[in-house]
């Protein structure tokens, strides 16, 4: 079942151990090296060649759900212990890899800015390589979570420090919901009920647009009312050319790709505060146009308007990995508050 996992987690977290205070590091004044959801992983050949190199690709260069084709959730790049020198400290994902007879079981400890602000420093350690591969397989959920929370921890930090004060403002004004989000991004359109925004690049862009409509009953929520309501409010996204514009894909090839078989965004409900949401993820491509990509919606109840409120996030990215871009935008959802 497609979910993001980490929002499921919290609660396994408390068999990790946190050291946040000194541990005889300063932490230089710079921002971090390296690119979103890149892993240095310090692990010395025999480990990396074995039983133990094979367990943690598995864990670390998973498939991330939410995209169709494959893409792993984090880039790993292996480095021997004796190689890690002062370029390779200021990365912002480090997880070291111990194994020594010296340790009687297998655990993993998690230190935050242990050489620079804004790093997540993660030791993984046991007496055997078997015995620390199970911790691993047993415990990866923990691991994804500590690592997200940094992930969206720098992004949430570089929307605050280059806000969207105006588009923030007319979010909330119209739609009652506070978002945080850069400047980068730029209104496309803007309806009494829709507002389009996005940020475009060379090859890529990513976007979001928010919508609202009226509340009847729990009939308008239903996995069905959500898709037809995205159609209908993506339809006034066009596409390339004229006559083009956005779509929800319903059906996808089969193995063979000689035929069509039906296609359902999955529906999972959560809550982020006190405030239940509806995330759906599926595809999406424009009509009489060749052009599509993964999105995911947010959908949730204003109390105080009674209107159905839907944030839509989506990715177009064919040259490029789609992952970060994705996960950037739902970084957006997560600092969301429905106005009380």
């Amino acid at each position: 079942m497609l979910m993001n996992r980490f929002s499921k987690i919290i609660a396994a977290v408390v068999t990790l151990c946190f050291f946040v205070t000194g541990c005889g590091y300063t932490p230089v004044e710079t921002g971090p090296a390296g690119k979103d959801y890149e892993v240095i992983l310090l692990c010395n050949e025999p480990e990396w060649k074995g039983e133990l190199g094979d367990t943690l690709r598995s864990v670390l260069e998973a498939p991330v759900e939410e995209l169709m084709i494959y893409e792993p959730m984090y880039d790993v790049r292996q480095i021997p212990h004796a190689n890690f020198r002062e370029a390779t400290k200021r990365f912002r994902n480090i997880i070291a890899v111990n194994v020594t007879s010296e340790v009687a079981t297998p655990g993993i400890f998690v230190q935050n800015d242990r050489y620079i602000p804004s790093q997540t420093y993660i030791v993984i350690q046991g007496p055997t390589q078997s015995s620390v591969a199970e911790y691993v397989a047993e415990h990866r959920d923990e691991i994804y979570h500590v690592l997200e929370k940094s992930e969206r921890s720098r992004s949430q930090t570089m929307a605050s420090n280059n806000p969207a004060t105006e588009l923030q403002a007319l979010i909330e004004k119209k739609f009652g919901v506070k978002m945080k989000f850069d400047a980068s991004y730029t209104l496309r359109s803007e309806s009494e009920d829709m507002v389009w925004i996005s940020k475009e690049f060379t090859t890529s862009s990513q976007g979001f647009f928010i919508y609202k409509r009226p509340y009847h009953g729990k009939e308008d929520i239903t996995a069905e009312a959500i898709i037809a309501a995205r159609n209908k409010f993506a339809a006034r996204i066009p596409g390339p050319l004229e006559g083009s514009y956005m779509i929800t894909v319903d059906k996808i090839p089969d193995q063979s790709g000689e035929q069509y078989i039906p296609f359902d965004p999955t529906y999972r409900i959560y809550s982020l505060g006190d405030q239940p949401w509806i995330e759906m993820c599926g595809l999406w491509e424009v009509a009489n146009y060749f052009m599509g990509g993964p999105y995911i919606s947010y959908t949730t109840l204003n109390n105080k308007t009674n209107e159905v409120v839907t944030i839509d996030c989506y990715v177009y990215s064919p040259k490029e990995i789609k992952r970060n871009l994705f996960r950037e935008l739902q970084h957006l959802i997560y600092d969301a508050e429905v106005v009380k």
